[in-house]
């Protein structure tokens, strides 16, 4: 376990990457020993500087590698999570300037979740989190790494905040008990022509609302719930797909819709 002092330092470095588009040298080269539980607290402390300094507001929370393809890709092998703010969200009219707000950025489809009761675990079941669901949506992550050329492990991307950056929802709500999440297609476009395709049982094997699952018990451990309007982002189910100013990408997900997005 790290000391005090050396979560601190790493936090207001990231912070510091975080607001200058900088990118830093993985923090598991620099202290081999770094936890995933030192981890978290560097991502927590990270999030009150957001807070205290930059005036974000937590909206929700995101749920990263969460697809056996992504996992491959990062070469991370477990789920992790990460907190949402209101400067994170993109509107769908909006263009995302790549080169003013972001560093290595890559772009990912999911199914996003938004919640009108807490979900407060441990014992969090799949049916309470369809109950505890107002509507999901189709949504784009568009994740960035502040550690250099995605050169992460576990312990990386944890404090880095999951590797948020910025993510656009649907704006048309569906019941997720309407539809069947587990078999859903995704089919994500990049400039017109078809890159990847997926469908929801690719996220942790199973469904979407299993990584709501995971994410709310394992939360609950620490005595943290899922708050009622909160934005839970559930992970992608397509590879991470790098991209450039100028690019534009669409994801479609059946009995869900459509969203989009376009980056300068």
């Amino acid at each position: 376990m790290l000391n005090q002092d050396k979560l601190e330092s790493f936090a207001a470095e990231l912070h510091e990457a975080l607001r200058n588009q900088k990118m830093i040298e993985p923090l598991t080269d620099r202290e081999p020993e770094i936890t995933i539980e030192d981890a978290y607290t560097i991502s927590s402390i990270l999030l009150q500087k957001r807070i205290e300094i930059d005036g974000e507001k937590l909206i929700g929370k995101k749920i990263g590698v969460t697809s056996r393809t992504v996992q491959n890709m990062l070469g991370v092998h477990q789920p992790d999570f990460g907190y949402l703010t209101d400067a994170m969200v993109i509107d769908e009219s909006e263009v995302l300037s790549l080169t003013e707000k972001m560093i290595q950025p890559k772009a990912e489809g999911e199914i996003a979740f938004v919640l009108k009761e807490d979900l407060v675990g441990p014992g969090i079941t799949a049916s309470d989190v369809i109950r505890a669901t107002d509507f999901v949506v189709p949504c784009f992550e568009i994740v960035d790494s502040r550690v250099k050329d995605w050169k992460i492990k576990i312990q990386d991307t944890v404090a880095d905040n999951a590797s948020c950056g910025y993510f656009i929802l649907g704006n048309k709500g569906v019941d997720p008990s309407s539809v069947d999440l587990s078999t859903c297609g995704m089919v994500v476009e990049l400039n017109g022509e078809v890159i990847s395709t997926g469908a929801g049982a690719a996220a942790l094997g199973t469904s979407p609302v299993s990584c709501v699952v995971w994410l709310a018990n394992t939360l609950g451990k620490f005595g943290v719930s899922l708050k009622a309007g909160e934005v839970i982002l559930s992970g992608s189910l397509v590879p991470l797909q790098d991209v450039k100013p100028g690019d534009y990408m669409s994801v479609s997900i059946g009995g869900l819709g459509r969203t989009s997005v376009r980056f300068s």
